[in-house]
């Protein structure tokens, strides 16, 4: 289980009401010929019988046929390394029990016995709400059944079975199970589909895999079931942390599969506030059974989850949107409150035609629409300097222009060639200093003309500079107020193409610029451009592509993964874009630049955080600027061996 991948399963098998002998057979070559490497395989309620006998329940020898039915499923997968979880009718104790049956290698973990009951069940079938064990010949020995029962291979591999009709109990079980270390739960069901039904049951799925940082694998019975008076859809879903990860398709037979991620839900569970409370350990001293197991787990798991390449991005088109809209107005209020609190009514910022700048531009006008202001309060400069294209001046002025902003031009270069000629710097050394210098420069001339009218700077670096400290110590890296803080480069990318999406309507001509700032390359343009006047210093030719580096930065700051699995993940998500040499040698430079360049965020300005991951020393990231690099290094240099 290397990394903390595991594969599981959910399966509907074609079944036949009543017809023992045939469910059995489906269910033992649905084991037979599940995925070598699927651990866990869960099937629905009453899977051996079928849910919807009726008063064939209280056929006496109708439940010992499914319990014969067992021991030949036992005795016919006893060669497959997986567990699974099977459903039939039981007598306990003079009761008729719905149990959901643990399997594995031809022996019973455990039954777990349902104890939420529909009305239609009622009618046959009991809750038994303690443990206890029952001896049955066939096995020889002691089984433990009841409610709850926890299984464990090891810390991670841990799971708890959940009957569709207790999850959706005021007060389910799962919680519990989730306290008591379980990271997966199962949840047989045999759910009838009715307009609505199947959003009500992802919609708690994906809840509740959330709160509880579970994964939830939910196998529903289908077609095959009878259809008296009810339809079944035979939908399953695999979710983890409040994310689909696999479905099947309605009223279709078979098996869903997918890889969920241990150490993620771990992970998460270590980094919640609630999971380190007096209460989260209190609840999870609770009485239940935990049943250990061993089995041969794959060391070399090849993955088949889908890893997004921006995992600070939606995947949903629609999401997006709205993700966008959200953030702009966050920053947006963000800053209002700020200028509120010191009484300031005027913004000024650098606008170079860039990304970053255009973002936080966009904001401040948004500010001053929320504060009824008029936008010629916002003072953008351009500052052209050695490395200036008229390309990405243009876009600034023109941008500045379709909002009502002011905008000035002041070139900075006679300014920083007379500091050059005062600290002895030859023009032709375009050395560090030769960069950093114009940087500071607009810093400088943004201070003293913000303190000059009365206006606050705005700032417009953002989280992946800040990640790689890809920023002019106080130069860029400095401001009064900065809005970009905690929004990745990636992320940045969709802002901008949202409000050029939505503005198209309204001046196709300011749509059409921010679509060109979009296409422009992003870079500092502190070094001369080439001779046919375009950008001659590109960043992620420097430093490498933004979208490695926000993949590196969202898992190892976010969730703390090891270097060698963001490595693992990363070639999987951008498989058939980068070569694992690439990838290595960005990954690397990404965590020798992380470690080093703490001492630059250690001293940044305020900003709003936005999302689930900010490098404020105030806020999320308590890092020591003197912090050595080496141990990641090596942790990720045995990818290599």
């Amino acid at each position: 289980m290397k990394d903390g991948f595991l594969r599981v399963g959910a399966a509907t098998p074609k079944l036949r009401v009543a017809d023992i002998d045939y469910n059995a057979g489906e269910i033992i070559e649905a084991v037979k010929n599940a995925d070598p490497d699927c651990a866990l395989l869960v099937f629905p309620e009453l899977c051996i019988t079928g849910a919807t006998c009726g008063d064939l329940f209280r056929q006496e020898s109708f439940i010992d046929a499914a319990w014969q039915a067992l021991y030949r499923i036992a005795e016919e997968t006893a060669e497959k390394n997986c567990v699974f979880i099977v459903g039939l009718p039981a007598y306990i104790e003079g009761k008729l029990l719905n149990m959901a049956v643990v399997m594995h290698e031809g022996a019973i973990l455990g039954c777990n016995v349902k104890l939420t009951l529909n009305e239609a069940e009622s009618r046959y079938f009991s809750p038994y709400e303690v443990s206890g064990s029952f001896y049955d010949e066939y096995f020889d020995e002691e089984i433990t059944f009841g409610q709850p029962l926890y299984f464990s291979e090891n810390d991670l591999f841990s799971f708890a079975v959940i009957f569709h009709e207790d999850l959706l109990a005021p007060i389910s079980d799962d919680v519990d199970a989730a306290l008591a270390g379980c990271h997966i739960l199962a949840v047989p069901s045999a759910a009838p589909v009715t307009i609505g039904s199947t959003k009500k049951v992802t919609s708690i799925l994906e809840a509740q895999s959330r709160k509880l940082h579970a994964a939830y694998i939910y196998a529903n019975a289908g077609v095959g079931e009878s259809t008296t008076d009810l339809v079944f859809s035979g939908e399953d879903f695999i979710y983890e942390n409040g994310r689909e990860l696999s479905r099947s398709k309605c009223f279709a037979s078979g098996v869903i599969y997918t890889d969920i991620d241990l150490k993620l839900l771990f992970a998460e569970r270590q980094r919640d506030d609630a999971w380190r409370t007096d209460f989260a350990n209190s609840t999870a001293d609770g009485d239940f059974d935990m049943i250990s197991f061993e089995m041969e787990l794959n060391e070399e798991l090849t993955l088949i989850r889908k890893v997004a390449k921006n995992p600070f991005v939606p995947e949903d088109k629609d999401e997006i949107s709205a993700r966008c809209a959200q953030i702009l107005e966050m920053q947006a209020m963000a800053l209002v409150t700020r200028m509120k609190h010191i009484h300031c009514d005027k913004f000024i910022l650098g606008l170079s035609g860039g990304l970053d700048s255009t973002l936080a531009f966009l904001v401040s006008a948004r500010a001053c629409d929320i504060m009824g202001l008029p936008r010629t309060n916002i003072h953008a400069i351009t500052m052209p300097c050695f490395g200036t294209t008229s390309r990405t001046k243009n876009n600034s002025i023109e941008l500045a222009k379709a909002y009502g902003a002011r905008i000035d031009e002041i070139s900075i270069k006679d300014s920083v060639t007379q500091h050059f000629k005062d600290i002895g710097h030859d023009l032709d050394n375009h050395n560090v200093a030769f960069e950093n210098a114009q940087a500071r420069e607009r810093t400088q001339l943004l201070m003293d003309l913000g303190n000059d009218e009365g206006s606050l700077v705005v700032g417009t670096g953002d989280l992946s500079e800040l990640a790689l400290g890809w920023a002019t110590y106080n130069g860029d890296h400095m401001s009064m107020y900065a809005v970009n803080g905690s929004v990745p480069k990636t992320l940045i990318r969709h802002i901008v193409a949202y409000e050029a999406d939505r503005v198209a309507a309204e001046d196709a001509n300011v749509s059409a610029v921010l679509k060109d700032i979009l296409d422009t390359p992003v870079s500092p343009e502190l070094l001369p451009p080439t001779e046919d006047g375009t950008i001659a210093q590109k960043t992620e030719d420097l430093v490498g592509p933004y979208e490695l580096h926000d993949f590196f930065l969202y898992y190892f700051v976010r969730l703390g993964f090891a270097p060698s699995k963001i490595y693992r993940l990363a070639k999987s998500a951008f498989d058939g874009e980068y070569d694992e040499k690439t990838i290595y040698k960005w990954e690397e430079n990404f965590l020798r630049r992380f470690i080093a360049q703490q001492f630059k965020r250690s001293c940044m300005p305020d900003g709003p955080k936005i999302g689930s991951v900010d490098l404020s020393p105030r806020g999320d990231l308590k890092l020591p600027s003197d912090a050595a690099s080496k141990v990641f290094l090596d942790e990720l240099a045995t990818v290599l061996e």
